[in-house]
């Protein structure tokens, strides 16, 4: 994990996997997949292709999840107009449409990084 808490290398999704101390490092300073060892034998060694897709859906689901607390938080700051006693204009419902809309689409970390959030009415 990186200084913010993001999964960098593929030991993130490693430690997520399986519960323990499940796997290892025949080199602890060489951190690469050469050099991962299992020491549990219930265990099979996932592959490398494995690691690598893991690792970025990993970054992905974290990625998503930022982004779906910040325009919760959007959302959250407008809730007051959706009341039943304030009349909403039509700039503020498609404002608030387009923040539920943001995640659409979205497939990959760098999709949900090129985000650009509605500019509030």
């Amino acid at each position: 994990m990186d200084i913010n808490g993001k999964p960098t290398h593929i030991e993130d999704y490693l430690a997520r996997l399986h519960e323990g101390q499940w796997f290892g490092w025949s080199d602890s300073k060489n951190k690469i997949y050469a050099n991962l060892i299992i020491h549990d034998n219930s265990k099979s060694k996932p592959t490398e292709q494995e690691c690598i897709n893991g690792l970025a859906e990993l970054q992905f689901d974290m990625a998503m999840e930022d982004l779906r607390a910040k325009r919760n938080k959007l959302l959250q700051d407008t809730d007051y107009l959706a009341l039943s006693d304030n009349t909403m204009s039509a700039e503020m419902r498609t404002y608030r449409q387009s923040l539920r809309d943001i995640t659409n689409g979205l497939t990959t970390v760098a999709d949900v990084e090129a985000v650009v959030f509605p500019t509030k009415p």
